[in-house]
């Protein structure tokens, strides 16, 4: 069997291939393949089960050097290692995005939120912070904008006070507004630079708006995003799904535990959820505080709050 891997054109082939091509010499010498390097592809041949796990390790090689720039010979030896066993508990699944890295879940419940989006036209995932709940959808959307599988990616979120009054903040409404709508400027830059994220700002190829601001639109070939969507009134959720329009993915996101809707309001993300959990093709994703990738406090934080919860 001989089969051809095209290499990823970031990569530079030696930061891939070793020095004098150590790395690949050891994946030769531990799977017993023979490869054959050019510039930007490999030639991997030898029987059917060696090519096959030669083409994990250097798959997961170009994954690894993406993510952290470097790769070490201990690194490619834990890959040959891991090459062949059962997929099920893996939970890799790479989402490439504009700037040099990639970004993997890192828990189960983070690999089916991923797997939903993907699989699904509107996905509806609540859980609490640290989660990854609107960082992994803007990378989805990010990853389909770069492979032109949609021309717009909106991302909304309602302008809700949480114990403070937007009237008593300074500046005009822009400047109001900018607070509730910076982690997701926070999640776009990490997956671009700044110049180009302004650049698809100006030309409208990603908007970040308040949730108000998406009344009358039908999104084609867009990504829609809409964030903290626990402070959505039901209008407003209705408004918000009914601005889906083809070849366009949504995806609803918020911690239904953090509600700072006024006392006596129904979160429109819960009615929505209770409403639609029956309807094929729409996907719905519960991430628990064992999938909290913030500081290892963060988790210890959440699981407290929720055993005060219980006992009060």
């Amino acid at each position: 069997m001989e089969i051809t891997i095209q290499l990823d054109s970031a990569h530079k082939p030696l930061e891939l291939f070793g020095p004098s091509d150590s790395n690949l010499r050891l994946l030769r010498k531990s799977l017993g393949v023979r490869i054959t390097a050019r510039q930007d592809y490999l030639v991997v041949a030898g029987n059917d089960s060696d090519v096959a796990k030669a083409a994990q390790v250097i798959d997961k090689m170009q994954k690894h050097l993406l993510k952290h720039r470097l790769l070490a010979a201990a690194d490619i030896s834990a890959f040959v290692s891991e090459s062949g066993q059962d997929k099920s508990t893996d939970t890799s699944q790479a989402i490439t995005v504009f700037s040099k890295k990639i970004i993997e879940p890192n828990t189960a419940g983070q690999l089916k939120y991923v797997e939903t989006m993907l699989n699904n036209d509107l996905t509806f995932c609540i859980g609490p912070a640290g989660t990854g709940k609107t960082y992994l959808a803007v990378a989805i959307a990010v990853s389909m904008l770069k492979k032109r599988q949609i021309r717009r990616i909106v991302l909304a979120r309602p302008a809700v006070e949480a114990g403070e009054k937007l009237g008593f903040l300074p500046g005009d409404l822009q400047a109001k507004v900018n607070p509730y709508l910076r982690p997701l400027f926070d999640a776009l830059e990490d997956m671009m630079d700044f110049g180009q994220m302004r650049k698809f700002m100006e030309l409208d190829i990603i908007e970040i708006i308040p949730l108000a601001f998406m009344r009358g639109r039908t999104l084609n070939e867009s990504v829609v995003i809409c964030d903290e969507a626990q402070n959505t009134m039901p209008l407003q959720m209705l408004m918000v799904l009914t601005r889906l329009g083809h070849g366009s993915k949504m995806i609803i996101t918020g911690d239904i535990t953090q509600i700072d809707l006024e006392k006596g309001q129904k979160s429109g993300m819960i009615e929505a959820i209770e409403t639609l959990r029956r309807i094929k093709g729409i996907g719905f994703v519960e991430l628990t505080q064992k999938d909290i990738v913030r500081h290892r406090l963060v988790q210890k934080i959440v699981l407290a709050y929720k055993k005060k919860a219980k006992s009060d």
